[in-house]
C-alpha cells in the first residue's frame, strides 16, 4: 500500500492500525480531489488484511473547517457538491472501524467527516458545528441522516437550526464525542482505542460493524441526493450570497428571505 494519496493524505502503519493523516493547510478544507484521495486511502486500507482499524487525524489547528466558500467553484468548492458527495459515500462504504482524533473546528463538511467515523476522541478545544443555515444553505454530506442517527433528532435539529458550535465536553453526553483528552494526549488516546479494537479477530470486526451500520452507505447516498437538490436552489438566493459574505466577515447575516 502506498503511503501518500494525492498531495494532502498520507497513511502510516502502527501494527494492525492504519493512521491516516490529513494535511491540507491551513484549515484542511475539503475539495473533490481531496475527498477522492481520502476515499482511495480507505479503499487501500480495506485491501490490507493485517490492518484492522484506522485512526483519522489532521495536522494544524483544525480537524476540518469544511468547504472553502471563497474558493472558485471550478477549484472544487461547493460548486461541485454532487461529485463531492460521491466521494463522501465511498467513505461510508469503508469496511473497517475508524477512530477520529478531533482538534479545533469540525465544521460543515468537517462535521460530516467526523460523524462518518465510528468513534470521536476530541480535545477540549474541539468545536463541532453544522453552520449551514448561517450561510443561507442546506446541510450536506449526508448529515441530515447521520447526525440524528448519532445524537438523536432533537439535538441534531438544535445544531442544524441554531448553527451553534458545540464544545467537546458538551458533546460527550450526547454521544457526539466518545472521549475528551488534553490536546497533547489526543493522538495517543485515539491510537490507544484503535489498538484496543485491532486486538480482536479481523473478520469478526468487519462482520459486526457491517451489521451495526446496516445500509448506511446507501442511506447516505439517497440523503445526499436530497441535500444536493436543496443546496442547488438555495445557492441561487440572495441570502446565500449574504451568508457567505457575512461568515467571511465574521458578522451576523442581514437576511431578506429571497
Amino acid at each position: 500500500m502506498q503511503d501518500q494519496f494525492g498531495d494532502h493524505v498520507r497513511v502510516a502503519k502502527d501494527g494492525n492500525v492504519a493512521v491516516v493523516t490529513i494535511d491540507r493547510p491551513p484549515h484542511n478544507h475539503v475539495t473533490v480531489d481531496f475527498m477522492r484521495d481520502l476515499a482511495d486511502a480507505f479503499d487501500a486500507i480495506d485491501a490490507e488484511v493485517e490492518l484492522r482499524c484506522t485512526v483519522l487525524q489532521a495536522e494544524g489547528k483544525n480537524f476540518c473547517a469544511g468547504a472553502d466558500l471563497v474558493a472558485r467553484e471550478d477549484a472544487g468548492g461547493l460548486g461541485a457538491v454532487n461529485p463531492l458527495y460521491d466521494q463522501a459515500v465511498r467513505l461510508f462504504s469503508a469496511q473497517k472501524p475508524i477512530v477520529a482524533a478531533v482538534q479545533g473546528a469540525a465544521v460543515g463538511a468537517g462535521l460530516g467527516l467526523a460523524v462518518m467515523a465510528d468513534f470521536r476522541v476530541a480535545s477540549p478545544e474541539a468545536r463541532f458545528a453544522a453552520n449551514f443555515v448561517k450561510l443561507g444553505f442546506h446541510p450536506g454530506f449526508g448529515l441530515t441522516h447521520t447526525l440524528p442517527r448519532l445524537i438523536g433528532h432533537s439535538r441534531a435539529q438544535l445544531m442544524f437550526l441554531t448553527a451553534r458550535r458545540v464544545k467537546a465536553e458538551e458533546g460527550l453526553p450526547w454521544g457526539l464525542v466518545d472521549e475528551v483528552v488534553p490536546l497533547e494526549e489526543l493522538r495517543p488516546a485515539a491510537l490507544r482505542l484503535a489498538r484496543e479494537i485491532a486486538e480482536n479477530a479481523p473478520l469478526a470486526l468487519v462482520s459486526t460493524r457491517k451489521t451495526l451500520r446496516g445500509d448506511l452507505a446507501a442511506a447516505v447516498r439517497a440523503q445526499t441526493d436530497i441535500e444536493a437538490k436543496e443546496q442547488g436552489w438555495l445557492r441561487a438566493t440572495e441570502d446565500y450570497k449574504e451568508g457567505v459574505k457575512s461568515v467571511s466577515e465574521r458578522r451576523p447575516g442581514n437576511f431578506v428571505g429571497r
